[in-house]
């Protein structure tokens, strides 16, 4: 697949590609993806968009410059939708919805966006307290050079089956994650997860004025839809919806029709 790129701010480039046709539309990837993972996404939702599916930086094709900062990312965002007209709608799935909450709030030209299972942590200190050990001992990992033992770690305490890891090991799909391993830190940036413990940023949400829906899986865990629930009400111009049997990754060709539905109106 033939690939662009943009320069972002600070230089960096950015590797992007572009399918279907009708409004701009940029989708934003979550933790241990890029923009391989996003295609089936991207080109479904290519079918009433023409949708952006790019490497967030240090992933992929695209570059990377230290120090890495949130701020950084949001000018990524900036430099896409500069791309492609200078306004466009975001989908973000995980972490990477809360970077395009992020990137809402702090006032890039957005249409429509969408914040599919962000996660943040509930309003509740245990769970925080958690969420910041964790995420202190995966950048105390990374900062070793134990990518192993990292994307290990990750993955158990994401949620993943001990013994799903185990057989993850014997593919290719784990030589692929240990090359994402130094943009975990980001995603806990983005989270604010060694500060805040992941906490839903009231803030940046209520500054995020344009018409946003929050997706959320009937099945995801319980505390994603309390995130959910919590952020739709924050928004200034917020809804929820919440999909019956489903998880935190929706097939495509169910998922692209809801979205759709929302971002044109």
């Amino acid at each position: 697949m033939t690939y662009e790129t943009v320069a972002s701010a600070d230089g960096t480039r950015i590797a992007y590609e572009v399918c279907g046709s009708g409004p701009p539309l940029v989708t934003v990837c979550g933790a241990t993806c890029d923009r391989a993972l996003m295609r089936p996404t991207a080109r479904a939702l290519g079918e009433r968009f023409t949708t952006v599916d790019y490497d967030r930086r240090g992933r992929g094709d695209s570059g990377d410059t230290l120090p890495y900062a949130v701020e950084r990312e949001v000018e990524d965002l900036t430099a896409l939708v500069d791309a492609v007209g200078g306004h466009a709608s975001l989908y973000g799935h995980s972490s990477g919805a809360a970077l395009v909450l992020r990137a809402v709030g702090a006032g890039l030209p957005v249409d429509r966006f969408v914040l599919h299972d962000p996660p943040f942590a509930p309003d509740d200190p245990a769970f925080r307290g958690e969420s910041r050990t964790f995420a202190a001992g995966i950048l105390d990992l990374l900062a070793a050079g134990e990518r192993d033992e990292a994307v290990d770690r990750w993955c158990r305490g994401t949620g993943m089956p001990g013994e799903v890891v185990d057989a993850m090991r014997a593919t290719p799909r784990w030589a692929e994650l240990l090359a994402l391993a130094p943009t975990l830190a980001y995603d806990l940036a983005v989270l604010d997860s060694v500060r805040t413990g992941g906490a839903v940023p009231e803030d940046v949400a209520r500054r995020a004025a344009r018409p946003g829906l929050v997706l959320v899986g009937g099945d995801s865990p319980p505390f994603m839809q309390e995130v959910a629930r919590r952020l739709a009400d924050l928004l200034p111009a917020g809804a929820l919806r919440v999909l019956p049997a489903s998880g935190h990754v929706v097939a495509p060709e169910v998922l692209a029709p809801l979205v759709a539905d929302f971002l044109r109106g």
